[in-house]
């Protein structure tokens, strides 16, 4: 039963509406100092604000009664204001500080960056790939306007920003800019995310940041129920009552939230997995919660259960259930339940003393858990270095074999750091470097060597150590020492250094142009016709397909210059110079 009738809470509305309308206005609103000659949109507003017995008006500017109003004219839709308006700037990076330009995207196609995005999707990027990506795609800018429309480009940075699962960028972006409901499925998955590993209030917090309406549905419902977490319930049940006045239906989360709330305190065992906000609402409100996933149950749920420590009822488990065992092997695989539980199962198994003698040919006789549970078996009696390393290797197979190689991947590591490097065999070297866990300690303190130019002191211009007069000074010294050097390699990354103090301006004598010959068509033909076209973000994106999945000290010569020749020519100097820092010197 309701606490509170409607009447009452008509009155006690108005009193609430005035009283946030009167903090609204008094609170200092955040200025987009990037919405450079935009004219500023309308708010749209009430003057008064009027409660009849059949129908509640609620003031369209206020983030707590964010709800979608039946009357066209007062209806906000996002993807029409997209389409309709011109969207404000914004980002987490300011155009200086990288040397970009707020227009980096304006000369751009739209057709060629649906293009780069498609391919970047398909790569694993290195986390120099990953830096490049967060500039070009977080920087302040306007958005391209040729053949893309707002909304896309926006979707593809939001897809960036998940592919990417940074959740502290990812809330910082969406904080900073107040846009959780411009990027809806982007603040989807921050929150999911967080509950997904039982972080109820880190994902409440978020909401707690957002100062701006919220129009999506699934994110107003994940408010609702945060305002009951944080004792806030007559809140809660005021924006839930109107939801429903303004003809909103969910059975299911009405039955939670009023148990939440307290109007009704029978216990509702229905469990959804619509989505994870449904399922953990049936956990909130069943002090009996007994679920069982199985092969249909989403990534999502597994993970939530697995860090809500709600997977119990595995370890009563059968090893006659092969069915079950198949399920936790395929959420081990995906990291959603623990690697050494499923080995604890593989111990439970009962095998004679001619199959475990065998084990390396018996297995094949056996259906596929049951082999890897011999096989493991086998591993710890095991004491031979040689033919552990064999049966590891077969398991592995095993594994991959039926696409769950990552089901085997922690314990692995775990039995090859048993073993010293020098008593692997030569035919299991490959197998045993491949799944290592090679443990290294870098230092990316730079070592000079001052007999190599791209090598000595003078890389220090690049931090900002050198006056011009002083790098050309000592620089005029260093060459006149190679010209006389008869034995001197001149190599391309001496090429690369001269190259990109001459595009910021320092003067190399002509005496000295005859220690290379400049190159001048090695940047890709599509590269070079964005540069001439200015358009730095297209840039940026094809250098991100280059770098790929490699470290940029690994990168060949070839391909380090023409990446920086790319960003000498569009003047992007402190990109170029971060670069430059990592690739030219020695690290000790």
């Amino acid at each position: 039963m309701k606490i509170l009738k409607l009447s009452n809470k008509k009155k006690f509305l108005i009193l609430f509406i005035s009283l946030f309308w009167f903090t609204s206005f008094a609170e200092e609103k955040p200025v987009d100092i990037w919405n450079i000659n935009t004219t500023e949109t309308k708010e749209i507003s009430e003057s008064s604000i009027e409660l009849k017995d059949d129908e509640i008006v609620k003031p369209t500017d206020s983030k707590i009664f964010d709800l979608q109003s039946k009357k066209k004219e007062s209806s906000i839709n996002l993807d029409e204001n997209l389409e309709t308006k011109k969207i404000s700037i914004f980002g987490l990076y300011d155009p200086d500080d990288f040397d970009l330009d707020i227009n980096m995207w304006l000369n751009s196609d739209g057709d060629q960056l649906k293009n780069i995005f498609k391919k970047l999707e398909k790569i694993n990027f290195s986390e120099d790939a990953t830096e490049i990506m967060n500039i070009s795609m977080l920087t302040n800018a306007y958005l391209p306007k040729k053949n893309i429309s707002e909304k896309d480009f926006l979707k593809y940075r939001s897809d960036w920003l998940i592919k990417n699962s940074d959740l502290d960028l990812i809330e910082n972006y969406l904080v900073k800019n107040q846009i959780f409901d411009v990027h809806p499925e982007l603040t989807k998955y921050l929150v999911n995310r967080h509950l997904s590993e039982a972080n109820v209030k880190k994902s409440c917090e978020i909401f707690s940041k957002n100062l701006a309406p919220l129009k999506d549905e699934y994110l107003s419902k994940f408010n609702i129920y945060c305002l009951i977490k944080s004792n806030r319930k007559d809140e809660a049940s005021i924006i839930f009552d109107l939801k429903k006045e303004l003809g909103f239906k969910d059975k299911y989360f009405e039955k939670k939230i009023n148990n939440l709330l307290g109007y009704d305190d029978t216990i509702d065992e229905e469990i959804s997995e619509k989505n994870i906000l449904d399922f953990h609402l049936a956990f909130e409100t069943n002090s009996n919660f007994n679920y069982e996933p199985n092969n249909n149950t989403s990534k999502i749920i597994w993970k939530y259960l697995s860090s809500s420590n709600l997977l119990d009822v595995f370890k009563k488990i059968e090893i006659s259930e092969l069915e079950k065992i198949s399920t936790l092997e395929k959420a081990a695989h995906n990291k959603n339940y623990p690697e050494k539980d499923l080995f604890e199962i593989y111990k439970r198994f009962q095998f004679n003393f001619n199959l475990l003698l065998n084990a390396e040919k018996s297995h094949k006789t056996l259906s596929n858990i049951e082999a890897r549970a011999l096989i493991y078996q086998k591993i710890l009696l095991e004491s031979e270095i040689i033919e552990k390393l064999k049966l590891l290797k077969i398991l592995k197979n095993s594994f991959e074999k039926d696409n769950l190689g990552e089901a085997f991947d922690l314990e692995l590591k775990k039995f090859l750091n048993e073993i010293e490097p020098r008593e692997v065999p030569d035919n299991l070297t490959s197998f045993y470097y491949t799944n290592i866990k090679i443990k290294t300690e870098e230092n990316d303190k730079p070592k000079f060597n001052n007999d190599i130019l791209h090598q000595s002191k003078l890389i220090n211009y690049f931090n900002g150590d050198y006056s011009k007069s002083k790098i050309e000074k000592d620089l005029e010294n260093f060459l006149k020492k190679i010209k006389k050097n008869k034995k001197y390699f001149f190599s391309k990354k001496d090429q690369i250094f001269l190259e990109s103090l001459k595009f910021d301006g320092i003067n190399i004598s002509e005496k000295y142009k005859d220690l290379y010959q400049a190159d001048v068509s090695e940047i890709p033909t599509d590269i070079q016709v964005m540069i001439n076209n200015n358009e730095q973000g297209a840039v940026l994106l094809r250098l991100v397909e280059i770098i790929g999945q490699d470290d940029l000290d690994r990168i060949d010569e070839d391909t380090i210059y023409f990446i920086i020749s790319s960003l000498n020519q569009l003047n992007i100097d402190q990109l170029r110079n971060k670069i430059l820092l990592k690739v030219l010197p020695l690290k000790v």
